[in-house]
């Protein structure tokens, strides 16, 4: 099972959880966010023919009209001029109109004018034209900012900036920190527009009130802008003065990875707090599968569905990495929960997705019963057309595995492939049919002859090294494995493979292990690698480095074949009796893993 969901968008979808109930709190909407120049920034409202009293959504005191006959025919020439195609001369009358009748509703519409003609100036002067005549105008000020930051003259914005935050309700000062995040980071100057919002926010930096959202803020623009370091102190400074703010957290929880060790203890100090939110906790769940950390996000999700049952996302979370770590039972507990509460969710869409999610993981366990109806029929319930490839490979290879390959191949190619990913998705599936029947030759011939058509595709080429292997033409394997390393040095995979395969038949230990290591470097949480490091220090005879490392390993995704390696090596020391309880526990989870049932063999052993 892969979660995809990059942690940037984690943390995203998170921050705009936590910041939705300081949105409704709102007595008054922001102003919408502003893109660059030269797109409007603001959605244009209807013609203003016969404006309204003068405040519109402003604070300041209602005044009687000033809307007099003369100016409103101006106002009516202004909108038919501005309608005919001469947008500059309607502009014009209506701002006179505007200044005339100090009228909040004619200053927008003329700033809209100019937006509509995409003349920034033109619109910065309308909204300061406003700010001036009506002083106590929120929506002046904050036009006036918007089309700063669209303009890019951010260096301008510091004292608008000052002055909105400091009108703003505390109560409303979470929210109003994510649109000034939202905004600032579309600036081209990252650097400068970081800068600017510190200097703006200088008040609120130093208030424990405040001071976790403002830092947030600030961190946030830090990162945009490239300085790690920067938005890791502003995380740090954030949690210091407020330490149940959830904006250093998430902050922090975007920063997490092996090279910012300072990340992470920030996100559990808030989560440990009383006032931790549980889509926080979810968020860091996730991001510690991603780094496959699969038993801390285990441990997460346990106490998250302990506090909080009702939630139904984090149950799916949950079933899934117990379904990887082969605990049927529990998983298909916590899936029975999830679909059980998935009508409680408020986007159909994510419902919809999460179902399918939960049908093919329940088609899953029933597999591994080898009750293949049963799994059939997990995945007849399957009618998302996304996923009806998916569902329909799954049933392909259910039929496999009762003996009917022809049938199974039969229906893997009748799949619709109207895409090149479609196509190549068919053909990876019907290899894959024939590599779990071992008809190894006719997987590897199909492989050869497409990658003759697309000689650069690396998962072409990955997928047939592993075949070459499985055929032992391992000279084949390992040119087809060396030109991948060549094609794309950063593959991990590629360099496990080869190192593993020398470990294993106790060739070139030397050079396995320099290649190993080097995956090791690219994916330094990947259990699996950690297993391929673990059994070459074996070969080597460093046994007691092997043990730890295995250990660890097995640990942290309890593998068979992880199993298997740390079953030999407490074998060969001597730790016999646990050699024979790790061994059941993988033959429990895989009784026919081909790792497994070779140790066993070789080492003559039965369960």
């Amino acid at each position: 099972m892969t979660f995809p969901l990059r942690r940037s968008r984690l943390a995203a979808a998170a921050f705009l959880a936590l910041t939705g109930l300081a949105a409704q709190a709102q007595t008054e909407p922001p102003a919408p966010a502003a893109p660059t120049s030269p797109a409007p920034i603001i959605e244009p409202a209807a013609p203003v023919v016969t404006p309204a009293a003068s405040g519109g959504a402003d604070k300041s005191p209602a005044q009687p009209s000033a809307m007099t006959a003369e100016l409103f025919y101006e106002v009516l020439m202004g909108e038919l001029t501005a309608r005919s195609g001469d947008p500059g001369a309607g502009y014009g009358l209506v701002l006179d109109a505007a200044r005339r009748s100090r009228d909040s509703k004619l200053f927008q519409r003329a700033v809209e004018i100019a937006l509509q003609s995409r003349s920034g100036d033109a619109a910065l002067a309308a909204a300061r034209a406003w700010k001036e005549s009506v002083p106590d105008s929120r929506e002046a000020r904050r036009f006036e900012l918007q089309i700063l930051i669209a303009l890019n003259r951010i260096g301008e914005t510091v004292e608008p900036l000052r002055t909105e935050v400091a009108a703003t309700p505390q109560v409303e000062r979470p929210f109003l920190m994510a649109v000034i995040a939202r905004n600032y980071g579309r600036a081209t100057d990252k650097k400068l527009a970081a800068s600017v919002v510190e200097q703006a926010l200088a008040e609120d930096l130093k208030s424990p009130a405040t001071g976790g959202a403002a830092w947030g803020t600030v961190g946030r623009l830090r990162l945009a802008a490239g300085d790690t370091a920067g938005a890791l102190d502003a995380a740090i400074k954030g949690q210091e003065l407020d330490p149940s703010s959830d904006g250093p957290a998430l902050l922090a929880l975007e920063l997490m990875d092996p090279s910012q060790p300072l990340a992470e203890p920030i996100v559990k100090r808030y989560l440990s707090g009383p006032k931790a939110q549980p889509e926080m906790r979810m968020a860091y769940a996730r991001v510690l599968v991603e780094g496959r950390r699969y038993a801390e996000a285990t441990a997460e999700l346990a106490a998250l569905t302990a506090a909080r049952p009702e939630l139904p996302e984090p149950w799916l979370l949950l079933g899934s990495l117990q379904v990887q770590a082969r605990q049927d039972a529990a998983a298909d507990a916590s899936l029975r929960r999830y679909m059980s509460l998935a009508s409680s969710q408020r986007d159909p869409d994510a419902q919809e997705r999460g179902l399918t999610q939960a049908y093919l993981l329940m088609a899953q366990l029933s597999e591994r019963k080898k009750d293949f109806a049963g799994a059939d029929s997990w995945l007849a319930r399957i009618d998302n057309t996304d996923d009806l490839v998916v569902a329909q490979v799954r049933r392909a290879a259910l039929l496999a595995r009762q003996g009917k390959l022809p049938q199974a191949r039969e229906l893997v190619r009748s799949l619709p492939d109207r895409t090149a990913d479609e196509k190549k998705q068919k053909f990876l599936a019907e290899v894959q049919l024939l590599r779990d029947a071992k008809q190894y030759q006719a997987a590897f011939d199909m492989l050869a002859q497409a990658s003759v058509a697309a000689p650069a595709d690396t998962d072409l080429i990955y997928d047939q090294a592993m075949v070459a292997e499985k055929l032992n033409r391992l000279d084949e394997m390992e040119r087809l494995l060396r030109r991948l390393i060549e094609l794309k040095p950063d593959n991990q995979n590629a360099y496990n493979a080869l190192g593993y395969s020398f470990a294993d038949r106790k060739v070139r230990l030397e050079e396995a292990r320099t290649l190993i290591q080097k995956a090791v470097q690219l994916a330094p949480d990947d259990p699996f690698i950690a297993d391929s490091l673990g059994w070459v220090e074996y070969r080597l005879g460093n046994t007691g480095e092997a043990m730890r490392i295995l250990e660890d390993a097995y640990k942290r995704r309890p593998d068979p074949e992880i199993g298997a390696h740390l079953g030999e090596v407490l074998w060969a020391t001597g730790q016999r009796d646990r050699a024979m309880t790790i061994w059941k526990e993988a033959s429990l989870a895989d009784a026919d893993n081909e790792t497994l049932q070779e140790t066993l063999k070789r080492l003559r052993v039965k369960l």
